[in-house]
């Protein structure tokens, strides 16, 4: 069977992770969870002393040295950093407050591009999310969605997330985490945050988690078809 690629981007806390990883699952195609590739670097960086504000450098050397990868045959796949899982770090406070950081280093965003580019190419059939996919990784894919929701909802999900991690977060902190990283995320020079103009942009702030999925599986079977 042919390539196919179905890109979701979207900010922090849009929903556009548990919803690709959910549409995955009913098209029976993998996962990429791009996201977590920066979390994970991020982490790893922390886990090493590395404080990505103030040594860039070291951040792009470990990155440039480190094998980033997913185990696929878990469910959602895992990220490793060389043979470290870093999974249960990927939502932890100190990673989410750092993420931003990390991404908007073009050599960091270069390098991962690669990656994802790499990872295509090997399992030809995908459902890819993260913040650049439809407009700079996988500017052709066959169909491309960009979800979004106001900041106080996207807040309190986010939050509720934690929470149910085991985690204590506060509700205004995150709302401000969340607008610092959408200047940051649409600001930068390398792989802005942006809506691709041929994607379907669907705002989630008064849908439910199965409502959004029900939505996009019936637009991506409207576009492909047969082929999945």
């Amino acid at each position: 069977m042919g390539t196919m690629i179905i890109t979701l981007d979207g900010p922090a806390g849009s929903g556009k992770s548990t919803v690709a990883c959910e549409l995955a699952k009913r098209l029976k195609l993998p996962f990429l969870d791009t996201g977590a590739m920066y979390r994970g670097v991020t982490a790893a960086c922390l886990d090493r002393g590395i404080d990505p504000a103030s040594h860039p450098e070291s951040v792009a050397s470990l990155v440039r040295e480190s094998r980033i990868w997913f185990a696929w045959k878990r469910d959602p796949p895992a990220l490793h950093v060389d043979e470290v899982d870093m999974t249960t770090r990927l939502r932890d406070p100190d990673t989410t407050k750092a993420v931003s950081d990390v991404a908007a280093m073009p050599e960091v965003r270069t390098a991962l591009v690669d990656a994802q580019r790499r990872i295509s190419a090997d399992l030809g059939r995908l459902v890819t999310e993260g913040r650049d996919q439809g407009s700079i990784v996988f500017p052709d894919a066959r169909v491309k969605f960009y979800l979004d929701a106001r900041p106080t909802v996207r807040a309190r999900r986010r939050a509720q997330e934690m929470r149910d991690a085991g985690q204590q977060i506060d509700e205004g902190e995150m709302l401000e985490q969340l607008r610092h990283r959408d200047r940051r995320d649409t600001t930068r020079q390398d792989g802005p945050l942006i809506c691709p103009s041929d994607a379907i942009r669907l705002d989630t702030s008064e849908m439910g988690l199965g409502e959004v999925v029900d939505r996009v599986e019936v637009e991506a079977r409207r576009i492909i078809g047969d082929q999945v």
